[in-house]
Order: C-alpha cells, then sequence, then structure tokens
C-alpha cells in the first residue's frame, strides 16, 4: 500500500478539539500509549500519534475506493449522525446513523429480505399504489416504510457485506465492530481514552464527543475516498 500525503495538520486538529480525551477516571489502561498529558482532570491525546493512524487510515481507504471497493459508516450518537450522513452522501458510501439493529451484517440474510421489502414499499409509495389501498392498509405500510427508512435508509443501495467498515465510538457502536470482527471484515474506528485500542484494526485516537473533532476525522477519510473513486474511474 502506496503512503500518501494527506495534509493532516496538528493546528487544524488542536482547534477542532481532536486532542481531548475523557476523564481521568474514565480510561483503559491500554490507551497509555496514545495520551501525551493529563489537564484538568482530563486525558490529553498525543496527536503525532493521532495523526499517524489517520494517514494510515486515509491510505487504507484510497487504496480500497480506488479498486472499486465498498464501505460502510457506523455512527448513531446524536453528535456523530449528521456528520455520518454527509459524509455517506459525499463519499457515495452506506451507512447507519440511527440505531444499529442487532444482527445488521452477522445476519445479513434477514438484513437482506429487509431490504428487498423497503425496496418494493418505496417503489409502491412512489406509484401512487399506497394511496389506492383502504386508508387503514395505507397507513400500516407508511408506518412500516417510515420505520426502515428510520433504520435502513442509509443502506437501502447496498447489495452485500461492505469491504471496509469506519466507526465513530467503539462504545457506542460496540456490537457492529464485533460484527466485523466475527466476519472478518476490516475496521477503521474512531477512539477516544475510554477506548481499547486492539479490537479494529486501524484505531484513530481523537475525542469521540466533539461534532468539529468527528468532522475532521470524517472529512479527511472522505476526501482519501473521493480520491480513490477518481483514481478508480479514470483506470478501472
Amino acid at each position: 500500500m502506496t503512503r500518501r500525503y494527506w495534509n493532516i495538520n496538528l493546528e487544524e486538529m488542536l482547534e477542532a478539539g481532536v486532542h481531548f480525551g475523557h476523564g481521568t477516571r474514565k480510561w483503559n489502561p491500554k490507551m497509555a500509549s496514545y495520551i501525551s498529558a493529563k489537564r484538568k482532570g482530563i486525558h490529553i491525546t498525543n496527536l503525532t500519534r493521532t495523526a499517524r493512524f489517520l494517514s494510515e487510515a486515509c491510505d487504507l481507504v484510497f487504496d480500497a475506493a480506488s479498486r472499486g471497493k465498498q464501505f460502510l459508516i457506523v455512527g448513531t450518537k446524536n453528535k456523530a449522525a449528521d456528520s455520518v450522513a454527509w459524509a455517506a452522501i459525499k463519499a457515495r458510501c452506506h451507512c447507519v446513523n440511527k440505531k444499529w439493529l442487532g444482527g445488521m451484517l452477522t445476519n445479513w440474510s434477514t438484513t437482506e429480505t429487509r431490504l428487498h421489502k423497503f425496496r418494493d414499499l418505496r417503489m409502491e409509495q412512489k406509484t401512487g399504489r399506497l394511496n389506492r389501498l383502504p386508508k387503514r392498509d395505507a397507513a400500516m405500510f407508511k408506518r412500516q416504510l417510515s420505520r426502515l427508512q428510520t433504520y435502513l435508509g442509509g443502506i437501502k443501495y447496498m447489495t452485500g457485506l461492505p469491504d471496509i467498515v469506519i466507526i465513530i465510538d467503539q462504545h457506542e457502536e460496540y456490537t457492529a465492530l464485533r460484527e466485523c470482527i466475527t466476519l472478518g471484515i476490516p475496521t477503521i474506528c474512531l477512539i477516544d481514552t475510554n477506548c481499547d485500542p486492539d479490537l479494529a484494526d486501524i484505531s484513530i485516537p481523537a475525542n469521540d464527543d466533539a461534532i468539529s473533532s468527528i468532522r475532521l476525522i470524517l472529512n479527511k477519510l472522505v476526501f482519501a475516498i473521493c480520491e480513490g473513486r477518481s483514481s478508480y474511474i479514470r483506470n478501472p
């Protein structure tokens, strides 16, 4: 895998608050080598290491995108949801930003069945067939469609398991991470000072609570994916 320059700026990360970790009482000892200091009761992440692993992650997604691979971005907490949806649209990726349904990947056949149902209901709504049903039936199907849109809307075009999964907040998305580990799907995970850095294939130490921090990390990954996709289009 070729290493590239991704313009990862330490000052930019400082301004985004990427270096702020959790309180010193809430930490995982495995994160010791990623922490540079303690300040006012919180751990400070070593941004040099953040830059290193973010650069590695950018190299990985660029390489995968240049070979036409598919990505899934997962981040369901309120502070991450909008950024995840934006990143998925920008990089033409799949995403889950509302709720991770247990077995979404490990029980893919069930997920696929739900997706087929979702697509069928969307088609019936577009063609106006739902409005021609009795009011009670139409209301039931519309509620079902709304629920499917909430939980599966970000993966409605996914036809198989993703090649790489990007996870925002290891604790919040632990079920998703475990499913990826079970299936052997490579993962890139944004981890704060209370996380286990050994679980993901590439762990990026960073503030997982600040919107500005989450957005900055996703910006870099999205740019790398888009660059990789451009390379794939030029050299299919």
